[in-house]
């Protein structure tokens, strides 16, 4: 077993893990760490725990030192510089016209790099804007183009259900989506109304899948024909799936009337796999082109530690 502690390098970010060598952590506790990207500060958000050798990197880097109040106040220096760097780079990249819309900007901890994130539709050639940077900044100039769902996680913004983006408060790393958790979950498959802020699929599209599989596979579908506990015979009008009931209509007395009965009342074959809903020609190919997309933008180029 080896000991590890996990520290996170900006909110609902990807979290590494540290040796945490003879230093006393505790969640919330903030650190001076070396990555790949230089000396960064970080935030400790699972104490220090034991851990199979196979779920840890091979490489495991140690903590450097508990952050003193020193690195704290230069932290927040960072982040003030980071608010001029960003406007400055606005600017280049208007007097350079560069079809790039600048997201954010990072200082690593020792100033040693200067990090942009941007976005674009396809490549960039900013070999000269990085030029200009450099001879305003004095010091290691990065651009990262970033897909939709990267800059709305640094961003952040409120989702239709009026709460935090996901992807912004909690959400560490993207989980691949589809429009078939859409159908499965009997949402409406208009692509406006299971998109996110970032214009991809919701991420909360994947909260409840495995619920709704297994309530839907114990379900018949609508138009299938059933037979009941009390020996009648009838086809299916409507389910609710988070309840399991089916209203059947069924014939009594020569007069069909509806009738509600739990899916353990019923006897049927196993449910078929089909589409609960007719889509115009326009909206399968707006539901094509939005779920190729998503899986073009799952991978993060956000943090790269």
């Amino acid at each position: 077993m080896i000991k590890v502690v996990g520290v996170r390098f900006r909110p609902a970010g990807k979290v590494y893990y540290f040796n945490p060598l003879h230093f006393s952590l505790q969640v919330g506790s903030h650190v001076i760490v070396e990555t790949a990207r230089g000396v960064e500060f970080g935030t400790v958000v699972l104490a220090p725990r034991s851990m199979e050798p196979s779920r840890v990197p091979q490489a495991l880097k140690p903590v450097l030192r508990v952050a003193t109040r020193e690195d704290e106040k230069n932290e927040a220096r960072n982040k003030e510089r980071e608010k001029e760097a960003y406007k400055i780079c606005l600017e280049k990249i208007h007097k350079h016209n560069l079809q790039m819309k600048l997201v954010d900007a990072e200082y690593t901890f020792d100033n040693n790099k200067l990090l942009f994130y941007f976005t674009a539709d396809g490549r960039v050639d900013f070999r000269e804007l990085v030029k200009d940077l450099a001879s305003v900044f004095r010091t290691r100039i990065e651009l990262r183009q970033i897909g939709v769902r990267d800059e709305t996680k640094i961003l952040g913004g409120i989702g239709i259900c009026g709460r935090p983006l996901c992807c912004h408060s909690y959400l560490s790393e993207f989980a691949p989506v589809s429009i078939k958790m859409a159908k499965e979950q009997n949402l409406s498959l208009n692509p406006t109304k299971i998109s996110g802020v970032c214009g991809r699929l919701m991420c909360c599209l994947k909260n409840e899948e495995e619920t709704y599989e297994y309530l839907n596979s114990r379900l018949p579908s609508v138009g299938d024909r059933v037979t009941t506990d009390d020996r009648l015979k009838g086809e299916v009008q409507s389910v609710n799936v988070l309840r399991q009931l089916v209203k059947v209509v069924v014939e009594v007395d020569d007069e069909k009337e509806i009738r509600e009965y739990h899916v353990d009342q019923l006897r049927f074959k196993p449910r078929r796999k089909k589409d609960h809903h007719k889509l115009s020609a326009k909206e399968m190919k707006e539901l094509a082109a939005l779920e190729e997309k998503d899986k073009g933008d799952g991978s993060s180029k956000l943090e790269e530690n």
